[in-house]
């Protein structure tokens, strides 16, 4: 099932595509679990659902954010050549296993709420259903993904509902952990209501509207504030 918002997978450009690449991203035990599925033929189909046990006191509720990043890796989802020859080097896995591992796609459903649909405590954000060994390989990636951007969707949305109709635009790139999460964090205060964001990379991948004013080394190198605030308006009226 595909995200039904205002951003979609078309609109991104290419070297946007989480892709291939991205395999073993995933816990150890996952891929030690998965060659024991294998070798005991455990490939019924299964069902994996995301959701939170529990809120915090005075929250009562999150915004679901983070399928459509999900959907583009499992639409992707392979292990390539260099990745089985690492595997191969750590002496834990059989050449039928890897032959196997390389053949992998994920053939499952996947069924969730809209990205930006506000969720309740023991209730599925998404649910996967498939095979054994792809439900159980995607797992890592997949709470990555969601627990992130639901954390900070649910945040932006208390921060905008605080807003009472003001704008607020997302300067936080420069304080993220790293560019995934910079670039997933636009994108899931976009979904959330922000009105725009100060990173120009989300703004080209995700059409989010950018925006900005200036730094406060613009007013240093000027010597004079009255001078420079003169100079940016002269040039941006």
């Amino acid at each position: 099932m595909s995200a039904d918002d205002d951003i979609t997978r078309q609109e991104r450009p290419a070297e946007a595509s989480v892709g291939g690449g991205l395999a073993l991203f995933t816990d150890l035990y996952q891929l030690t679990m998965l060659q024991a599925y294998f070798e005991e033929r455990m490939t019924e189909r299964a069902v994996f659902s995301l959701f939170v046990r529990r809120l915090p006191p005075r929250r009562n509720f999150l915004i679901a954010c983070g399928l459509d990043i999900v959907l583009e890796y499992l639409e992707s989802l392979r292990f390539t050549v260099q990745d089985l020859t690492y595997l191969d080097s750590l002496e834990i896995f059989s050449d039928r296993f890897l032959a196997w591992l390389a053949d992998l796609r994920f053939t499952g459903d996947v069924h969730a709420v809209r990205e930006g649909t506000p969720v309740f405590a023991n209730e599925p954000i998404l649910e996967v259903e498939a095979p054994l060994p792809e439900a159980q390989v995607i797992e890592t990636f997949v709470m990555n993904q969601v627990q992130l951007q639901t954390m900070l969707a649910s945040k932006a949305n208390r921060v905008v509902t605080a807003a009472r109709g003001r704008s607020v635009i997302d300067f936080g790139a420069r304080r993220m952990h790293g560019t995934d999460a910079a670039l997933n964090a636009a994108r899931a205060f976009w979904i959330a209501g922000v009105n725009a964001t100060s990173n120009v990379l989300a703004g080209k991948q995700f059409g989010i509207p950018v925006a900005g004013t200036l730094a406060h080394s613009y007013i240093q190198a000027h010597g004079d504030e009255a001078a420079a605030f003169r100079a940016f308006a002269n040039l941006y009226p």
